[in-house]
C-alpha cells in the first residue's frame, strides 16, 4: 500500500485543484444578464446561418488519403537511403531490388489512381 500512496495523494490533489478552480470561477465569475445576442455563436463577423458542418465531397477525402499514402512512401525511403551504402556491403543487391519492388508497387497504385481520375479536381 505504501507504494501507491504517492499516486493516491497526486489524484486527491488533482481532484481538489479541479474542484476548487471550478468553484472559484462560479463564485467570482461575472454574472451578466443573458440574451439571445450574447448567447449566439460568433463566427468571425459572419452571421451563424446554415449548417454548422459543410458537406465535403468524397473526392476531398480520396485525394487526402492518396496524399498520405504517397507521403508515407517518402518517409520509408529516407532511412533506406541513409543506410544504403552500409547495407550494400552486407546484403548485396537485395536491398536495391527490395526498394525497387516497393517503388514499383507504389507506381502501379499511382498510375491506377490517375487512370481512375482520382487526382482530377475538375470533376
Amino acid at each position: 500500500m505504501q507504494d501507491y500512496l504517492p499516486i493516491l495523494i497526486q489524484v486527491v490533489v488533482a481532484i481538489v485543484f479541479a474542484a476548487s478552480a471550478l468553484g472559484l470561477s462560479v463564485l467570482l465569475g461575472k454574472a451578466a444578464r443573458r440574451n439571445s445576442t450574447k448567447d449566439s455563436a460568433y463566427e468571425c463577423g459572419m452571421l451563424p446561418i446554415g449548417a454548422a458542418q459543410p458537406r465535403f465531397s468524397v473526392k476531398f477525402y480520396l485525394v487526402a488519403m492518396l496524399f498520405i499514402l504517397f507521403d508515407i512512401e517518402v518517409v520509408f525511403m529516407y532511412p533506406w537511403a541513409v543506410v544504403y551504402r552500409d547495407f550494400i556491403v552486407q546484403h548485396g543487391a537485395s536491398i536495391f531490388w527490395s526498394m525497387l519492388c516497393f517503388v514499383a508497387v507504389l507506381t502501379v497504385g499511382y498510375v491506377y489512381a490517375i487512370k481512375k481520375g482520382a487526382l482530377e479536381w475538375d470533376k
